[in-house]
């Protein structure tokens, strides 16, 4: 009866609309054009006229938050007042004292049975440098979702930017820094006020600390240096101990720009209930830092070979030949470069897609990310065939007078596949700076936050049966209202009907400074608020044509 109904609208929607364009064609060709002036405004309205049946929310926004629709951070306000919602959505504050830049944000212990969710804080180190009294700005944060109650699990990082909680039961958060690291957290909401004494230098183990200025190490969190060193920003992990991530770094006469990462670990995970997709939990979690797959390195940066002439490199940044070339992790960046891996400009967020492939009872792995640059920004997804990754096949091809070993990963051993990459959202002069990423549980739309002044936050639909391999359209759901901040970490839980995201740097209200929160030389006390969306939803996830 749901499917019925869902394309029984539809039905009723385009069939309104081809009425007006058949009646226009009756005339001659100058009513036609007349009736018919902007075919593709009329195609925007359907679009926007079937939002609930396509997006599951009841109107979306005409227009973006401006000058005109200013509300200023205030103490007694409502988290309504804090951006423009499309229709039927509803707004809530979960805490208004987490720290200043705050940023993504991941679920814990997993996105359908979260209590509490844990908080990347953007902020650099200070003061830099190592030692007694070195690092006290909040780095790591968790929220209890039902209290709004914030504490601070870690301390010292530099631009906590990337954060996930992994299917063994972890937490694995990243640095935005050009040596940027990564750090595995266990027992996040048992870790509180832990410090990184000493970053170190790239490749080496940090010195990290139960305590600020304290002597015990601790036992709860270390550095990744199986990693790569770079600036990271969005990632994703798969169940078997795959991490995928961006490199957020912009293009100019001495780099390509960022390029996208693969961690392969020596000793694959043996999740129990695979495959279990991102967001939920394994069976078997584990109590022991050294008891994960992230201890041992095997890094790719991927390589694109767009034609069927093996073209490669600059212009070449889509394709169906998608392959990994090998980087060291400590020189991963100028290695990237240097073996001929695609450049972007400035990767930001990147997302596993729940509802394809192999957690669809399907094959295969879709997942994408935002570029913020390139024209005005960018979303590409990525389809490889297999994502088990317990076996490699290369090809080898000649880079910079060099012979270089081109990785294909495969299940088996036997059958080898490519990864086709796929321009899915092109920026335009109302949707742009392309920053974080959300993919909708069990819809698959696609939801794109701007990180700009008046940032908007869209959502887009998969593509169908059409013969691009693009979105097949985006509606406006939401803008924030203070020009001074920007909608940052959004995301949904398991349920698809949920979202939660932070307003981060926006304007500082004396009464909502926190020093324990945030207690950085320079801001002591600025916070942001975090904020949970409701009133999605779900409708029928719409076929793709590239396969479910």
């Amino acid at each position: 009866m749901q499917k019925w109904i869902h394309q029984s609208i539809v039905a009723l929607g385009i069939s309104a609309f081809l009425m007006v364009a058949t009646a226009a064609f009756a005339d001659d060709d100058d009513a036609c054009c007349e009736k018919i002036h902007d075919f593709g405004q009329s195609v925007e309205k359907l679009l926007q006229s079937l939002s609930q049946p396509l997006f599951g929310i009841e109107k979306p926004l005409q227009s973006s938050a401006s000058t005109e629709t200013v509300m200023s951070r205030e103490p007694d306000q409502s988290a309504n007042d804090r951006q423009l919602l499309a229709k039927g959505l509803k707004a809530e504050f979960v805490a208004r004292n987490v720290a200043f830049r705050a940023d993504m944000i991941a679920f814990w212990p997993d996105d359908l049975n979260y209590t509490h969710l844990i908080l990347c804080i953007e902020g650099e180190r200070i003061p830099n440098g190592a030692g007694h009294d070195m690092g006290v700005n909040p780095s790591i944060q968790r929220v209890n979702v039902m209290t709004g109650k914030v504490e601070t699990v870690l301390l010292g990082m530099n631009h906590c930017d990337g954060i996930r909680a992994t299917q063994w039961g972890t937490v694995l958060a990243t640095e935005e820094t050009k040596d940027g690291a990564a750090y595995e957290i266990l027992h996040p909401l048992d870790t509180t006020g832990h410090w990184i004494a000493n970053r170190a230098s790239p490749g080496e183990a940090a010195d990290i600390r139960t305590a600020l200025n304290g002597a015990v190490a601790s036992a709860n969190v270390v550095k990744r240096t199986a990693l790569v060193t770079q600036a990271w920003e969005g990632l994703d992990v798969l169940d078997n101990g795959v991490v995928l991530a961006g490199n957020e770094l912009r293009p100019d006469e001495d780099h390509d720009g960022g390029a996208i990462f693969r961690f392969v670990p020596t000793i694959f995970y043996p999740c129990q209930g695979a495959p279990v997709r991102p967001g939920l939990l394994c069976d078997n979690t584990i109590d022991d830092l050294n008891d994960s797959p992230l201890r041992s390195e095997q890094n790719y940066a991927l390589f694109i070979v767009c034609s069927k002439k093996d073209d490669y490199g600059q212009g070449c940044e889509y394709g169906p030949g998608g392959r990994w070339v090998e980087v060291n992790a400590v020189t991963a960046r100028a290695d990237a470069s240097a073996n001929g891996a695609t450049g972007y400009c400035r990767p930001e967020d990147l997302h596993v897609d729940t509802t394809y492939g192999e957690f669809n009872g399907g094959e295969g792995i879709r997942w994408g990310w935002t570029n913020t640059c390139g024209g005005e920004g960018e979303m590409l997804f990525v389809e490889e065939g297999v994502a088990a990754l317990d076996a490699q096949n290369h090809v080898t091809r000649k880079i910079g007078g060099t012979v270089k070993k081109i990785n294909f990963f495969s299940a088996d051993g036997i059958h080898v596949t490519a990864a086709t990459v796929t321009r899915f959202i092109e920026g335009d002069a109302e949707m742009n700076g392309h920053d974080n990423l959300a993919i909708q549980p069990i819809t698959g739309n696609v939801y794109i936050i701007e990180g700009d002044q008046f940032g908007d936050v869209w959502a887009c639909l998969q593509d169908g049966k059409d013969r691009d391999q693009a979105n097949d359209g985006c509606v406006r759901i939401l803008s924030v209202r203070d020009p001074d901040a920007e909608a940052t970490g959004f995301i949904f839980d398991g349920t698809g009907q949920v979202a939660f995201y932070n307003i981060q740097h926006g304007q500082q209200h004396p009464a909502l400074l926190d020093p324990v929160s945030n207690p950085t030389p320079g801001e002591v006390g600025f916070t942001d608020d975090l904020v949970k969306i409701t009133g999605f939803t779900i409708v029928k996830k719409r076929h793709h044509h590239h396969g479910d």
